[in-house]
């Protein structure tokens, strides 16, 4: 049974001063994915962020990455779901996460916030649904809670950096897995793959 996921979002900070830092890496999955099938993001006002649509194992998906600050997400997420009626459920959240170590990406479906601001607008604004896939990006933690603001808006370490890239990289061939044959199969590959 394929998960009908109709919309893929990329979270980020707008502008280029936050394009390589590491809370943007939810929206590098969205630009790789973009890059592999060739499609060109373009802004689109109605739904504050950048846009775009690929049809991939017969599914047509909708790309996503908002232009609002992290913590409005919502607003755009919202205002596309909205207008093609697609559900919490067939939506599909990259995003960074600072729990697991730089070179790790994980699948998950439903969950909390975990303290994300990009998350918890989206829920908000989703009418406090939860039902959402999320893709996790790993970028490690800087190991004292008052040092997050500065190390999720600061870019990654070189190597760090190629950990993370090569999570986005398996992460995209995984999207694939999760469209044509589900959430548990791609969980299996995704979680076994760690970057050296």
């Amino acid at each position: 049974m394929s998960n009908n996921i109709r919309l893929l979002v990329g979270l980020a900070n707008p502008g280029q001063e936050y394009a390589q830092t590491r809370h943007n890496a939810g929206a590098w999955v969205v630009e790789e994915l973009a890059r592999v099938h060739n499609v060109t993001l373009r802004q689109d006002p109605k739904y504050f962020g950048l846009t775009g649509r690929i049809i991939t194992n017969g599914q047509d998906l909708r790309l996503l990455i908002p232009t609002t600050f992290m913590n409005l997400s919502g607003k755009s997420v919202a205002a596309l779901a909205n207008f093609f009626q697609i559900k919490p459920e067939e939506i599909l959240v990259a995003h960074d996460e600072l729990d697991l170590p730089p070179g790790v990406a994980k699948f998950k479906k439903g969950g909390g916030h975990g303290g994300h601001n990009g998350l918890r607008d989206i829920i908000s604004k989703m009418g406090n649904n939860k039902d959402f896939y999320r893709l996790r990006i790993a970028i490690g933690h800087p190991g004292d809670k008052n040092k997050v603001a500065g190390y999720v808006l600061g870019k990654a370490p070189a190597k760090d950096q190629e950990l993370i890239n090569a999570a986005v990289d398996e992460s995209v061939r995984c999207i694939d897995v999760l469209l044509k044959d589900g959430l548990s199969k791609a969980q299996n590959r995704l979680h076994s793959f760690k970057a050296e």
